[in-house]
């Protein structure tokens, strides 16, 4: 099986929500807790979760054969600072990239673990997987795109990536809406599937 180093990105500024989402409650852990554990239980060969200066205090929640945590000086510039940082921790002999994101609590294990079959069958590539025709999150890089992704500037993340190697990405088609569904407002906190219904609704007419 191929090794895939996975890299959780738990440092966003959470600016639309006014406050430090991924510290929110979900079930009995925090948004980002859950979102680790989910990770932790897949066939991943590492983790590496990236953390703020302002959330650094949590990193001993994140343990694990597995784990590395490391802490973002730079998060305010934004998603790609947190790619950046997570990329120098990952194994030099790695197969393949998994970024995550740390507001998709409703993603699944069975779900990461079908991307990762997906990129051992075709051993290279970019693995991207998609709920009712709608592309999501998280995506499998092929390590020779690790420098690609740390060029990336900005709050950004992998899609230009994506539209400059079409030729290179695998659509998988899953049949969990957490791909799609990442918190962004109280109204998805609140009520995270029937907020990813609406999302899937308005995104099939375009």
């Amino acid at each position: 099986m191929s090794r895939i180093s996975a890299v959780l990105l738990g440092a966003g500024e959470s600016r639309r929500m006014g406050v430090d989402k991924l510290s929110l409650p979900w079930g009995r852990k925090s948004m980002l807790g859950h979102c680790f554990e989910t990770l932790l239980r897949s066939e991943v060969y590492e983790l590496i979760v990236v953390l703020s200066p302002r959330n650094k205090g949590v990193r001993n929640q994140f343990r694990g054969r597995k784990v590395r945590t490391v802490i973002n000086p730079l998060s305010k510039m934004g998603m790609s600072s947190s790619i950046r940082r997570g990329l120098q921790k990952i194994h030099p002999h790695c197969h393949g990239i998994l970024i995550a994101l740390g507001d998709q609590p409703l993603l699944r294990t069975q779900t990461i673990n079908a991307l990762i079959r997906t990129f051992d069958e075709g051993r290279g590539g970019i693995i991207v997987p998609s709920f009712r025709g709608i592309r999501g999150n998280p995506v499998i890089f092929d390590r020779k795109f690790k420098k690609e992704l740390s060029n990336l500037r900005g709050d950004v993340g992998g899609r230009s990536i994506l539209e400059s190697h079409s030729e290179d990405v695998r659509v998988v088609p899953v049949k969990s809406i957490g791909v799609v569904r990442d918190v962004d407002t109280w109204s998805a906190y609140h009520s995270p599937v029937l907020a990813a219904q609406e999302l899937g609704r308005r995104k099939g007419k375009c």
